[in-house]
């Protein structure tokens, strides 16, 4: 069911790789609920994965660009400009990647070339973003920027290495950009906490599937979809969201707040 709660606005989604990614749902969302936007990721990925299909499906364009490039975001944001035909009301940040977890080094191991290359893709981007979008001033007043993150920030889950600190950084950058934007610019910029989600990239975490059952049974409202985290993100890009900036906002059934289920008490009392 569509509300056109986007009817009119214009966006930017970093992420898309194929049907399972939470940005691919999410543009898709978008576009039913009467968004228009530019589709970008790094060359790599989009070698890797469906854009065109989305795009096609969408009658959106695709910008090539290297999140880590300040070169090529000042270009992705001039473009997307020109494209939508002005200024810019939504971004989504939905990448990430380790190194250090594709080559299978340990978090007391780790390769700092690897180490650095992952924090740049998966945190030190978002700043790189929004810098671009500042000093490009691309936003339109009211605008909203959302970037997905994980509660490894703040807890520790073990297999999930380095990018629980990327993602710690990636939700500093949020509250602190978020300052700046929202004090001269009026522009909103939050993090989404989600789930453990089956998309591509995350089932590169190991133990994934293993742990996607334990949140399971853990959150009283069970996981939350990739679908369910692309509506909850429309409604930030939405006007209804319009003095919520600065958060960590927890999207994960009730996770984060539950000591321990009685399902997981069961499990272990067998």
């Amino acid at each position: 069911m569509s509300f056109n709660l986007l009817k009119g606005k214009k966006g930017i989604i970093f992420g898309a790789l194929d049907a399972n990614s939470i940005a691919w749902k999410t543009a898709e969302t978008i576009h039913d609920e009467g968004g228009t936007f530019v589709l970008t990721n790094a060359p790599i990925a989009m070698r890797m994965g469906q854009i065109d299909e989305l795009a096609k499906k969408t009658g959106s364009k695709i910008i090539p660009a290297d999140a880590t490039s300040v070169e090529d975001l000042d270009n992705l944001v001039t473009q997307s400009m020109e494209i939508l035909g002005g200024k810019i009301d939504f971004v989504l940040h939905a990448i990430g990647m380790s190194v250090n977890v594709r080559k299978g080094r340990a978090y007391t191991d780790e390769k700092y070339d690897f180490t650095t290359k992952g924090w740049d893709v998966s945190a030190l981007s978002f700043h790189k973003v929004m810098q671009s979008l500042y000093k490009a001033d691309a936003m339109n007043e009211w605008g909203s920027i959302v970037a997905l993150t994980y509660m490894a920030a703040q807890r520790t889950f073990p297999d999930y290495n380095d990018m629980a600190d990327n993602k710690a950084y990636l939700e500093s950058v949020a509250r602190s950009f978020g300052y700046f934007f929202g004090k001269e610019k009026k522009v909103r910029v939050n993090t989404i906490s989600q789930s453990p989600t089956a998309t591509t990239a995350g089932q590169g975490v190991k133990g994934f599937n293993s742990f996607i059952s334990y949140a399971e049974k853990m959150s009283p409202l069970g996981n939350a979809t990739a679908q369910d985290c692309a509506d909850y993100t429309v409604t930030l890009f939405s006007d209804l969201t319009r003095k919520v900036t600065m958060q960590n906002l927890f999207h994960d059934g009730g996770f984060s707040n539950t000591g321990v289920s009685q399902e997981v008490v069961d499990r272990f009392s067998e």
